[in-house]
Protein backbone atom coordinates (compact mmCIF):
# COMPACT_ATOMS: atom_id res chain seq x y z
CA UNK A 1 0.00 0.00 0.00
CA UNK A 2 1.20 3.60 -1.11
CA UNK A 3 -0.12 6.60 1.15
CA UNK A 4 -2.57 8.63 -0.88
CA UNK A 5 -0.67 12.31 -0.72
CA UNK A 6 -2.37 15.11 0.99
CA UNK A 7 -2.01 17.95 -1.79
CA UNK A 8 -1.77 21.34 0.57
CA UNK A 9 -1.09 23.40 -1.99
CA UNK A 10 -4.14 22.72 -3.87
CA UNK A 11 -6.33 23.17 -0.83
CA UNK A 12 -4.52 25.89 0.66
CA UNK A 13 -5.68 27.33 -2.46
CA UNK A 14 -9.19 26.38 -2.40
CA UNK A 15 -9.00 28.36 1.26
CA UNK A 16 -7.20 31.75 -0.46
CA UNK A 17 -9.86 31.62 -2.79
CA UNK A 18 -12.51 31.77 -0.13
CA UNK A 19 -10.50 34.50 1.62
CA UNK A 20 -10.29 36.40 -1.58
CA UNK A 21 -14.08 36.49 -2.07
CA UNK A 22 -14.60 37.17 1.67
CA UNK A 23 -12.14 40.38 1.15
CA UNK A 24 -13.83 41.58 -1.76
CA UNK A 25 -17.10 41.34 -0.38
CA UNK A 26 -15.67 43.45 2.32
CA UNK A 27 -13.79 45.92 0.44
CA UNK A 28 -17.33 46.95 -1.25
CA UNK A 29 -18.94 47.64 1.79
CA UNK A 30 -15.63 50.06 2.35
CA UNK A 31 -13.41 48.12 4.58
CA UNK A 32 -10.23 46.51 3.15
CA UNK A 33 -8.59 43.98 5.29
CA UNK A 34 -5.60 45.00 6.70
CA UNK A 35 -2.69 42.83 8.59
CA UNK A 36 1.17 44.24 10.25
CA UNK A 37 3.99 42.13 10.21
CA UNK A 38 6.71 42.48 12.66
CA UNK A 39 10.01 40.28 11.72
CA UNK A 40 12.69 41.19 14.58
CA UNK A 41 16.10 39.85 12.95
CA UNK A 42 17.82 38.06 10.40
CA UNK A 43 16.48 34.55 10.75
CA UNK A 44 16.53 33.46 7.02
CA UNK A 45 13.39 30.53 7.82
CA UNK A 46 11.28 33.88 9.32
CA UNK A 47 12.38 36.18 6.20
CA UNK A 48 11.33 33.55 3.56
CA UNK A 49 8.03 32.89 5.65
CA UNK A 50 6.74 36.48 5.72
CA UNK A 51 7.31 37.18 2.46
CA UNK A 52 5.11 34.28 1.72
CA UNK A 53 2.62 35.68 3.82
CA UNK A 54 3.02 39.73 2.59
CA UNK A 55 2.92 38.05 -1.43
CA UNK A 56 -0.76 35.85 -0.26
CA UNK A 57 -1.74 39.40 1.47
CA UNK A 58 -1.56 41.05 -2.00
CA UNK A 59 -2.84 38.09 -4.06
CA UNK A 60 -6.18 37.68 -2.16
CA UNK A 61 -6.93 41.56 -1.45
CA UNK A 62 -5.53 42.03 2.09
CA UNK A 63 -3.44 44.97 2.87
CA UNK A 64 -0.25 44.58 4.53
CA UNK A 65 2.45 47.13 6.51
CA UNK A 66 5.81 45.64 6.80
CA UNK A 67 7.99 46.75 10.03
CA UNK A 68 11.31 44.72 9.40
CA UNK A 69 13.22 45.95 12.49
CA UNK A 70 17.20 45.02 12.94
CA UNK A 71 18.00 41.87 15.91
CA UNK A 72 19.28 44.81 18.25
CA UNK A 73 16.00 46.89 18.50
CA UNK A 74 15.55 47.28 22.35
CA UNK A 75 12.28 45.26 23.74
CA UNK A 76 10.63 48.91 24.70
CA UNK A 77 10.83 50.20 20.76
CA UNK A 78 9.28 46.96 19.82
CA UNK A 79 6.28 47.23 22.93
CA UNK A 80 5.99 50.77 21.89
CA UNK A 81 5.39 49.68 17.86
CA UNK A 82 2.77 47.03 18.66
CA UNK A 83 0.81 49.80 20.70
CA UNK A 84 1.31 52.01 17.78
CA UNK A 85 -0.73 49.16 15.83
CA UNK A 86 -3.25 48.31 18.25
CA UNK A 87 -4.41 52.32 17.88
CA UNK A 88 -4.57 51.74 13.77
CA UNK A 89 -7.88 51.43 12.72
CA UNK A 90 -6.56 50.43 9.66
CA UNK A 91 -4.64 47.39 11.13
CA UNK A 92 -7.03 44.42 11.32
CA UNK A 93 -4.40 41.85 12.36
CA UNK A 94 -1.43 41.87 13.66
CA UNK A 95 1.79 39.22 13.25
CA UNK A 96 4.85 39.24 15.25
CA UNK A 97 6.94 36.57 13.83
CA UNK A 98 8.34 34.02 15.54
CA UNK A 99 11.44 33.51 17.14
CA UNK A 100 11.98 36.93 18.32
CA UNK A 101 15.93 38.02 19.28
CA UNK A 102 17.21 36.49 22.96
CA UNK A 103 17.22 39.99 24.07
CA UNK A 104 13.30 40.36 23.71
CA UNK A 105 10.99 38.82 26.24
CA UNK A 106 8.38 37.05 23.62
CA UNK A 107 5.66 36.43 25.62
CA UNK A 108 5.62 40.16 26.96
CA UNK A 109 5.07 41.24 23.65
CA UNK A 110 2.78 38.65 22.37
CA UNK A 111 0.51 39.54 25.42
CA UNK A 112 0.70 43.40 24.46
CA UNK A 113 -1.01 42.43 21.07
CA UNK A 114 -4.97 43.15 21.60
CA UNK A 115 -6.72 40.39 21.60
CA UNK A 116 -8.82 41.39 18.90
CA UNK A 117 -5.87 41.90 16.11
CA UNK A 118 -4.44 38.81 17.14
CA UNK A 119 -3.66 37.12 13.68
CA UNK A 120 -2.08 33.91 14.85
CA UNK A 121 -4.20 33.31 17.74
CA UNK A 122 -1.31 33.24 20.67
CA UNK A 123 -2.68 35.90 23.13
CA UNK A 124 -3.58 33.73 26.36
CA UNK A 125 -7.04 35.12 25.83
CA UNK A 126 -7.41 33.55 22.55
CA UNK A 127 -5.92 30.73 24.03
CA UNK A 128 -7.91 30.35 26.49
CA UNK A 129 -10.86 30.24 24.41
CA UNK A 130 -9.58 27.83 22.21
CA UNK A 131 -9.78 25.68 24.64
CA UNK A 132 -13.24 26.66 26.27
CA UNK A 133 -14.32 25.41 22.61
CA UNK A 134 -15.36 28.75 21.87
CA UNK A 135 -12.35 30.02 20.20
CA UNK A 136 -12.56 33.33 18.26
CA UNK A 137 -9.24 33.28 16.07
CA UNK A 138 -7.52 29.81 16.26
CA UNK A 139 -3.75 29.25 15.82
CA UNK A 140 -2.63 28.96 12.05
CA UNK A 141 -1.01 25.85 11.72
CA UNK A 142 -3.40 23.37 13.82
CA UNK A 143 -6.05 25.29 12.37
CA UNK A 144 -4.58 24.47 8.70
CA UNK A 145 -4.32 20.60 9.76
CA UNK A 146 -7.60 20.48 10.75
CA UNK A 147 -8.98 21.63 7.55
CA UNK A 148 -6.63 19.71 5.77
CA UNK A 149 -8.32 16.34 7.60
CA UNK A 150 -11.75 17.93 6.55
CA UNK A 151 -11.28 18.55 2.90
CA UNK A 152 -9.45 15.61 2.33
CA UNK A 153 -12.41 13.65 3.68
CA UNK A 154 -10.55 11.95 7.16
CA UNK A 155 -12.94 10.89 9.76
CA UNK A 156 -11.96 12.57 12.92
CA UNK A 157 -14.88 11.31 15.52
CA UNK A 158 -14.28 8.86 17.44
CA UNK A 159 -10.12 8.24 15.66
CA UNK A 160 -7.41 7.81 18.02
CA UNK A 161 -5.25 11.12 17.45
CA UNK A 162 -1.76 11.19 18.55
CA UNK A 163 0.45 14.77 18.34
CA UNK A 164 4.26 13.92 18.57
CA UNK A 165 4.80 17.71 20.55
CA UNK A 166 3.95 19.78 22.77
CA UNK A 167 4.77 23.64 21.35
CA UNK A 168 2.51 26.44 22.43
CA UNK A 169 2.14 27.15 18.29
CA UNK A 170 1.34 23.68 17.59
CA UNK A 171 1.03 20.73 20.00
CA UNK A 172 -1.03 22.34 22.40
CA UNK A 173 -3.80 23.69 20.83
CA UNK A 174 -3.79 21.03 18.00
CA UNK A 175 -4.89 19.09 21.18
CA UNK A 176 -7.51 21.67 22.38
CA UNK A 177 -8.60 22.25 18.55
CA UNK A 178 -9.36 17.88 17.86
CA UNK A 179 -10.85 17.26 21.30
CA UNK A 180 -13.36 19.65 20.73
CA UNK A 181 -17.48 18.54 20.14
CA UNK A 182 -17.20 19.72 17.18
CA UNK A 183 -17.03 18.97 13.16
CA UNK A 184 -13.76 17.82 12.40
CA UNK A 185 -13.17 16.96 15.96
CA UNK A 186 -14.57 14.63 18.49
CA UNK A 187 -10.90 12.64 18.65
CA UNK A 188 -9.26 10.85 21.47
CA UNK A 189 -6.13 13.20 21.98
CA UNK A 190 -3.01 12.10 23.32
CA UNK A 191 0.40 14.47 23.67
CA UNK A 192 3.96 12.98 23.60
CA UNK A 193 7.13 14.89 24.06
CA UNK A 194 10.32 14.68 25.38
CA UNK A 195 10.11 13.10 27.93
CA UNK A 196 7.22 10.46 26.97
CA UNK A 197 8.52 6.82 27.53
CA UNK A 198 8.28 4.21 24.66
CA UNK A 199 7.09 6.78 22.15
CA UNK A 200 6.72 3.99 19.43
CA UNK A 201 3.76 2.17 21.59
CA UNK A 202 1.64 5.42 21.71
CA UNK A 203 2.60 6.26 18.09
CA UNK A 204 1.43 2.92 16.84
CA UNK A 205 -2.50 3.41 18.43
CA UNK A 206 -2.56 6.34 16.33
CA UNK A 207 -5.21 6.79 13.28
CA UNK A 208 -3.98 10.17 12.90
CA UNK A 209 -0.56 10.87 13.54
CA UNK A 210 0.55 14.62 13.53
CA UNK A 211 4.43 14.89 13.97
CA UNK A 212 5.77 18.24 15.17
CA UNK A 213 8.69 17.81 17.32
CA UNK A 214 11.64 20.08 15.11
CA UNK A 215 13.72 16.64 14.74
CA UNK A 216 13.95 15.76 11.04
CA UNK A 217 13.02 12.01 10.29
CA UNK A 218 11.93 11.07 13.74
CA UNK A 219 8.40 9.21 12.93
CA UNK A 220 9.71 5.79 11.44
CA UNK A 221 7.97 3.40 9.53
CA UNK A 222 8.11 1.07 12.78
CA UNK A 223 6.32 3.31 14.58
CA UNK A 224 3.21 4.02 12.31
CA UNK A 225 0.00 2.40 12.40
CA UNK A 226 -0.98 0.30 8.98
CA UNK A 227 -3.25 2.47 7.28
CA UNK A 228 -2.86 5.31 9.77
CA UNK A 229 -2.69 8.92 8.23
CA UNK A 230 0.39 10.89 9.12
CA UNK A 231 0.46 14.69 9.11
CA UNK A 232 3.92 15.98 9.23
CA UNK A 233 4.49 19.62 10.67
CA UNK A 234 8.33 19.59 10.22
CA UNK A 235 10.18 21.59 8.82
CA UNK A 236 14.31 21.16 9.03
CA UNK A 237 16.95 22.29 6.74
CA UNK A 238 19.33 19.34 6.34
CA UNK A 239 22.48 18.76 3.72
CA UNK A 240 19.87 17.05 1.53
CA UNK A 241 17.54 20.50 1.46
CA UNK A 242 14.25 20.40 3.58
CA UNK A 243 12.79 17.89 5.09
CA UNK A 244 10.16 16.93 7.95
CA UNK A 245 9.60 15.11 10.96
CA UNK A 246 8.52 12.30 9.43
CA UNK A 247 10.54 9.49 7.33
CA UNK A 248 8.52 10.28 4.01
CA UNK A 249 9.90 7.43 1.99
CA UNK A 250 9.36 4.56 4.36
CA UNK A 251 6.21 5.55 5.57
CA UNK A 252 4.16 6.40 2.79
CA UNK A 253 4.41 2.38 2.19
CA UNK A 254 2.30 1.91 5.76
CA UNK A 255 0.07 4.71 6.02
CA UNK A 256 -3.17 5.57 4.19
CA UNK A 257 -2.34 9.22 3.70
CA UNK A 258 0.45 11.55 4.34
CA UNK A 259 1.33 15.08 3.61
CA UNK A 260 4.72 15.97 1.92
CA UNK A 261 7.73 18.80 3.43
CA UNK A 262 7.33 21.16 1.41
CA UNK A 263 3.53 21.19 -0.05
CA UNK A 264 1.48 19.76 3.27
CA UNK A 265 1.17 22.17 6.36
CA UNK A 266 3.06 24.61 5.60
CA UNK A 267 0.77 26.32 2.69
CA UNK A 268 -2.28 26.13 5.05
CA UNK A 269 -0.26 27.83 7.76
CA UNK A 270 -0.74 30.90 5.39
CA UNK A 271 -3.80 30.25 4.15
CA UNK A 272 -5.57 29.99 7.74
CA UNK A 273 -3.79 33.39 9.14
CA UNK A 274 -5.33 35.09 5.71
CA UNK A 275 -8.48 33.83 6.46
CA UNK A 276 -8.04 35.07 10.74
CA UNK A 277 -7.28 38.29 9.19
CA UNK A 278 -10.28 38.47 7.36
CA UNK A 279 -12.43 37.31 9.96
CA UNK A 280 -10.89 39.42 12.52
CA UNK A 281 -11.68 42.60 9.71
CA UNK A 282 -15.73 41.14 9.79
CA UNK A 283 -15.80 40.97 13.30
CA UNK A 284 -14.35 44.78 13.62
CA UNK A 285 -17.89 46.23 11.98
CA UNK A 286 -19.82 44.68 14.96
Amino acid sequence: MTARIIDGKAIAAEVRAEVATAAAELSNGGVIPGLATVLVGDDPASHVYVRAKRKNCAEVGIKSWDHDLPADTPHDELMKLVDQLNSDDAVHGILVQLPLPDHVDEQSVLDAVLPSKDADGFHPYNMGRLLSGSPVVAPATPAGIQQLLMRSGIETSGAEVVIVGRSNIVGKPMAALMVQKADGANATVTVCHTRTKNLAEHTRRADILIAAIGRAHAITADMVKPGAVVIDVGMNRTERGLVGDVEFDAVKEVASAITPVPGGVGPMTIAMLLSNVVGIAKRSLG
